[in-house]
């Protein structure tokens, strides 16, 4: 059975017994405590929380889940992966244990040509937490599982929570018996290898308290409303129901090793090394996929990172099997076809991720050899000091900043002769996973944070929002804090945030900035309102200042948007409409919404590009927007289903959460996108549109600003006001300043060069006098000396090394120079090849001569650079190389 007919059959099975289908969400987490989906409960954690009521009493879906924690492992054993959809159905205060439990059997063991799954009853078995004699009765007495196959285990396996205090309760696992091949028999409290995992049951039932373990927490008590919570690995069941030994011989991966062992030659199976970098490669590039298909773009932190890493231990192993040019394209087309049988989208949108995908590849392949050099050097530098061993902080470095793999480094450094500081490389990967971590604690005391808005939210209920059609209205006070925390009154001067019943404040999101204003209470008390946000879904959060008077919970109040404001934020998000469409118009659908803000006056809008948009396709698009405005095309916004949503065409974000319901904003016949914000009512009224340029954020993404109305006409203005003085002093018309100020720059060019020519044959005419000059330092020829001020670091390194070979004779010889330049003092100094033969180096020669300069310097033993900060230190760094030389020589 094909991987897409297992998530057929499970949406099927379920939606027919009652429970809502509910899409897979994005796996750019809509949580502040994770960068990407992990589990398939995730999209439903609001509501097992408290945070949000559910809308639906069950509920089903097959998401999307990433984990990269033991990225490391993925390839080298066959059950580490990075990408897993699992098969969830939820129940919230409906069915219990029993419900689940009939449900998960009744699936799993229905006859294929019934719509199940066919698995043998006598292959499974139960294991239950050790202390639920409930779910062991409902599976041996109601189900029919025999006793000797329901096995209890302790709170580890078979307990779940969320790691912070919240929902818990017990587990029930069914494992399936894959035979005696895959080890002795036993049961999975035995032998979890033959006995393997396929469905979790997750009993909610209890409420947690503090811990920091997997079973050292308290229970505090039972949860009001009992909820379900199940999981099962759709690759796991593909490989039983496929017949295969483990989840890479699956579908959707077997086709990508065969097409990576096509590419490089290597057959699968053949031998083991090439087998572990076969099965990085299927599983990173199915991953990749998916991170790209969901908006995410590579980048140096952040989920960037992630999908960065990834796709570049995909390309470095390919190239260990032996390929030597791109392969993205050629797997990515595979993993396309595969996975676009699951999820229609990714063949949709083909021509944007593999745009991205490709971009990555080329500027992988370039670091490559921007990392080939810098090992090199680095490889010298340890040799030249007679070391054997690469220094740890070297190998970190290139992993760190360049994207360099590890075992590439160790690889290169043995082909040269040496080993690498293993030890010290993984105790700084330590430290930075380490520091990740922390950081991730951290975050997760968010959970408690949001405890007060919950309050709010559960008493009071969602805020209503009047800002598409109001300005201003009257209003409740029904939440308040002082310092983040929950207070009856604040007073004049406290920082305060105030939840109203009702307000016509937009709340941040969606790319638009919050509104400002001001809330004046019944008492004549007045809140500043400086910012909007909306930490739970639902309640809107006024944050500012008590400018007069008392504020008390209670109180009915007058909100009221600072109206120019709005305006100017709006007008800045629909010409961020109209510029998304003129965008996609002539650089095609690749050119997707990737993020944006709309501020007062101005937008940025960023968005899915390869390359650098042409100059002229940017005015094509500008000029294209200020036509749309003068059509004078209405504005108008419709809520509708999402289904009804995608028939009309509308365009959504990647990565954007949306519910059942949808609103969609409309530009006459030309613009239409899912979107909550506020718009002008015709596009007359945005006025002009200016595009100051765009750049890259990252790759595959460019960055468009642009300044909107009165903002707009105010930069022409002073751009004219600019080109009229130009005009004025290279005494021409307008239309000719560029090749009169290319004139002028190019003679200007030409002036310096002649300068630069000059300034240099002045300093090497130095030369022969120095070599002359060089004084005899126990048989040493020592030259000496500063010469005069402002010469160039440059310009002293040829004249370094125009007298070293002046001095010739084979003498041993040592010049050392010293300039200041910009008030900053400079030295070079090189030795020959006698010299060195006498312990004569001249790196050490140079970290002597710059710590007397106040500060550091290094290079190699021929010639080496150093500067410092203390330009009146000169004269003594001349004497500590004549020192030197001396004890030396």
């Amino acid at each position: 059975m094909e991987s897409a007919e297992i998530r057929r059959r499970w949406l099927r099975f379920f939606e027919e017994r009652g429970h809502t289908v509910v899409p897979s969400a994005s796996l750019v987490a809509d949580d502040p405590t994770l960068l990407l989906v992990n589990a398939g409960m995730v999209p439903f954690k609001p509501y097992f929380l408290g945070e949000v009521k559910p809308p639906f009493a069950r509920a089903t879906s097959v998401q999307k889940c990433v984990r990269t924690p033991d990225i490391e492992e993925v390839g080298k054993t066959t059950r580490h992966g990075t990408f897993f959809q699992m098969c969830g159905n939820f129940s919230f205060g409906d069915y219990f244990k029993e419900g689940a439990i009939k449900y998960a059997w009744e699936l799993l063991t229905t006859p294929v040509a019934d719509g199940g799954y066919g698995l043998e009853p006598e292959k499974l078995w139960i294991t239950v937490y050790e202390e639920d004699d409930e779910a062991e009765r409902i599976w041996r007495d109601v189900v029919g599982v025999p006793a000797e196959r329901i096995q209890r285990l302790g709170m580890g396996p078979n307990f779940w929570s969320m790691g912070v205090p919240g929902p818990c309760g017990p587990c029930s696992e069914i494992n399936y018996d894959r035979g005696p091949e895959f080890g002795a028999e036993g049961g999975p409290a035995v032998n979890d290898e033959r006995y393997v995992e396929i469905w979790n049951l997750v009993f909610m039932q209890s409420i947690r308290g503090e811990g920091t373990g997997k079973d050292d927490f308290p229970i505090l008590g039972d949860l009001p409303a009992k909820n379900i919570d199940t999981g099962l690995g759709l690759e796991r069941l593909a490989m039983i129901l496929q017949g295969v030994h483990n989840m890479y011989e699956t579908d959707t991966l077997r086709v990508l090793i065969d097409r990576a062992g096509e590419l490089t030659g290597v057959r699968y199976g053949a031998d083991a090394d090439t087998d572990v970098s076969l099965r990085v490669v299927a599983d990173h590039i199915r991953t990749s996929l998916m991170l790209i298909g969901d908006g995410v773009t590579p980048g140096n932190e952040g989920r960037g990172y992630v999908l960065r890493r990834i796709m570049r231990r995909a390309v470095r192993n390919m190239r260990l099997l032996g390929a030597t040019g791109p392969v993205v394209g050629e797997l990515f087309d595979v993993a396309i076809a595969t996975m676009g049988q699951q999820y229609p989208e990714l063949i949709e949108d083909r021509r944007r991720i593999e745009s991205v995908a490709l971009g990555e590849e080329a500027a992988f392949l370039k670091t490559l050899k921007t990392g080939t050099g810098i090992l090199d050097t680095a490889v010298a530098d340890t040799k030249a000091a007679g070391g054997a061993v690469l220094s740890g902080d070297k190998a970190f470095l290139l992993h760190d900043t360049w994207g360099f793999p590890i075992d590439l480094t160790l690889e290169m450094a043995a082909e040269q002769g040496l080993s690498v500081d293993e030890e010290g490389f993984r105790r700084l990967m330590k430290e930075q996973r380490d520091r990740a971590k922390a950081d991730a604690r951290a975050k997760k005391t968010g959970h408690a944070d949001l405890s007060a808005y919950r309050e709010v939210a559960d008493t009071a209920g969602a805020t209503v929002f009047t800002g598409y059609t109001d300005n201003s209205g009257e209003a409740t006070v029904v939440g308040l804090l002082v310092d983040g925390l929950p207070a009856p009154a604040a007073h004049e001067g406290d920082d305060v945030e105030v939840v109203l019943d009702r307000t016509p404040f937009y709340a941040e999101g969606g790319g638009q900035l919050a509104d400002h204003g001001r809330i004046r209470l019944e008492s004549g008390a007045v809140v500043r309102v400086d910012d909007v946000q909306q930490p739970v879904p639902g309640v809107n959060v006024h944050k500012g200042k008590v400018v007069v008077g008392e504020v008390v919970v209670g109180a009915g109040a007058f909100a009221e948007i600072d109206l120019e404001r709005r305006r100017s934020v709006s007008r800045a998000h629909s010409a961020t409409h109209l510029t998304h469409q003129a965008l996609r118009d002539a650089l095609g659908p690749t050119a997707a919404q990737a993020g944006s803000e709309n501020a007062p006056g101005r937008f940025r809008f960023d968005f899915g590009s390869p390359a650098a948009v042409p100059g002229s396709v940017l005015t094509d698009v500008e000029q294209k927007i200020n036509e749309i405005l003068a059509r004078e095309l209405d504005v108008t916004a419709e809520v509708m289903t999402m289904d009804q949503a995608r028939k009309q065409g509308a365009i959504a974000m990647f990565g954007e959460k949306y519910g059942d319901s949808v609103r969609v904003v409309t530009i006459g016949d030309y613009s239409k996108e899912l979107c909550g914000g506020t718009h002008v009512h015709n596009t007359a009224q945005l006025g002009l549109v200016k595009l100051l340029g765009e750049s890259s954020i990252g790759a595959g993404v460019r960055r468009v600003e642009a300044l909107v109305g009165v903002d707009a006409y105010k930069f022409l203005a002073r751009e004219h006001t600019v080109v009229s003085q130009l005009t004025e002093l290279v005494k021409g018309r307008p239309e000719e300043l560029p090749e009169k100020i290319s004139g002028m720059l190019g003679k200007l060019k030409e002036a310096e060069k002649e300068i630069e020519r000059f300034r240099a044959e002045k300093v090497l005419a130095a030369a022969a006098g120095l070599a002359a000059g060089a004084e005899d330092v126990k048989g040493v020829a020592l030259a000496v000396g500063q010469v005069p001020d402002g010469t160039g670091a440059d310009d002293l390194r040829r004249l370094v090394l125009d007298v070293r070979n002046r001095i010739g004779g084979g003498r041993p010889s040592v010049v050392a120079l010293f300039t200041v330049a910009g008030d900053r003092p400079l030295t070079v100094i090189a030795t020959n090849d006698a010299a060195r033969e006498r312990g004569l180096k001249a790196g050490d020669l140079v970290r002597a001569a710059a710590k007397a300069l106040g500060g550091g310097g290094g290079g190699k033993p021929d010639v080496a650079q150093g500067g410092g900060s203390n330009p009146a230190a000169v004269g003594e760094a001349v004497e500590t190389v004549r020192r030197l030389v001396a004890e030396t020589a």
